[in-house]
């Protein structure tokens, strides 16, 4: 690689990692390219020769995002009681544990918006899917009858309900629970609907 090529990973690699941090600090609203280029030593033009626009740089944050998230979810799969209902109560709890300690960052995560004619990169839809697999994994040993299409929607589904009691949750505003609450909440859900479709599916 050239000195020229290096100093231009350096520069993109300085760049991504400068806007992780202006968002955990200030959400996503607060990222400004601007202030990017100065932190890292650039003209503010120069940035778009480090990325295409601001939607690629907010998921370039949002992949490393989703990587850590993916192996605290892996973690948290593989420690303790390997039964899939137990498994599927510690991934959601992680899912929580994980939001919370990175807030601005999950939430950057679904409040970035692409204009309605700009696609979605592979990459990024894969980082995304990725995920899936720790939810599917353990209902597919719960729910063997169900096709991968089946299991597929319900591990949607299961995410939906646990992500949305997250959202609300973690909201700085009335409708905030308590950290440990809000945990003890998520278990009984999941617990409560794994249990229902145990049921429906015996």
């Amino acid at each position: 690689m050239t000195k020229a090529l290096e100093r231009r990973a350096k520069l993109r690699s300085d760049l991504i990692l400068a806007a992780e941090r202006m968002i955990a600090e200030r959400g996503l609203a607060g990222l400004k390219t601007r202030d990017l280029a100065r932190e890292i030593g650039c003209a503010n033009g120069a940035v778009y020769n480090l990325v295409t626009d601001v939607d690629e740089l907010v998921l370039r944050v949002g992949s490393r995002t989703l990587h850590r998230l993916d192996a605290a979810l892996s973690a948290a799969e593989s420690a303790g009681d390997p039964s899939p209902p137990e498994t599927l109560v510690r991934i959601a709890i992680a899912y929580c544990d994980f939001a919370a300690e990175n807030l601005e960052l999950w939430r950057a995560l679904f409040e970035h918006r692409m204009a309605a004619d700009k696609v979605l990169p592979d990459w990024s839809v894969n980082d995304q899917l990725q995920l899936f697999r720790h939810i599917h994994h353990p209902l597919a040993q719960l729910l063997p009858g169900r096709s991968q299409e089946q299991l597929g929607i319900t591990a949607r589904s299961l995410f939906s309900a646990a992500h949305g009691m997250v959202a609300l949750g973690l909201e700085q505003r009335l409708v905030a629970v308590p950290l440990p609450a809000l945990r003890r909440e998520i278990a009984d859900l999941v617990r409560a609907m794994i249990d229902g479709l145990a049921s429906r599916a015996a």
